[in-house]
């Protein structure tokens, strides 16, 4: 028998935080990856306990790009010295991605949306954003239609296996 860690289910394996949510909300068009600038305990907080990306966004201000709403819990043993849990966070581009990614953003209808946190293999923290255009409430329909149908055709192919 199998058993699974408590928690959420996660989009991939070393995800530290994910918004599944924002798949639901959110057509995705393009996916960029972004360095984020942490405190210390921020850092341990994500390695112990993840992050919350639910309501988070990014936005363009003074040239820079802030990730906005993103709650990442206190680390329980610094006690007296940690940090604000809901504060913006500074994200890291190249002047030129930056510069694109303000210019369609700007667009009519589209928001930059934080789909995941994770640990890149040299160990420092990313987090992947996308240029999204919000969904209509039928195309919200259609996507929970394709996925039960989707299910009932796994839930069908496992019956006829046994």
């Amino acid at each position: 028998m199998v058993k699974r860690k408590s928690g959420k289910r996660k989009i991939g394996a070393g995800d530290v935080a994910s918004n599944r949510n924002a798949f639901y909300r959110y057509e995705m068009l393009e996916r960029l990856e972004c360095g984020i600038v942490l405190q210390g305990t921020e850092v341990k907080a994500l390695r112990e306990s993840g992050a919350q990306l639910k309501d988070s966004y990014a936005s363009v201000r003074d040239g820079e790009l802030w990730l906005q709403s993103v709650h990442i819990p206190p680390y329980g043993p610094a006690a007296r010295e940690n940090h604000d849990p809901d504060r913006d966070r500074k994200l890291l581009l190249h002047r030129g991605e930056l510069d694109r990614l303000a210019g369609r953003a700007a667009e009519r209808g589209l928001t930059l949306v934080p789909t995941r946190i994770y640990f890149s293999p040299s160990g420092r923290a990313k987090v992947e954003i996308a240029l999204a255009r919000g969904k209509d409430v039928y195309d919200k329909r259609q996507s929970i239609k394709e996925r039960e149908s989707k299910r009932d055709m796994e839930r069908a192919l496992r019956e006829a296996r046994r």
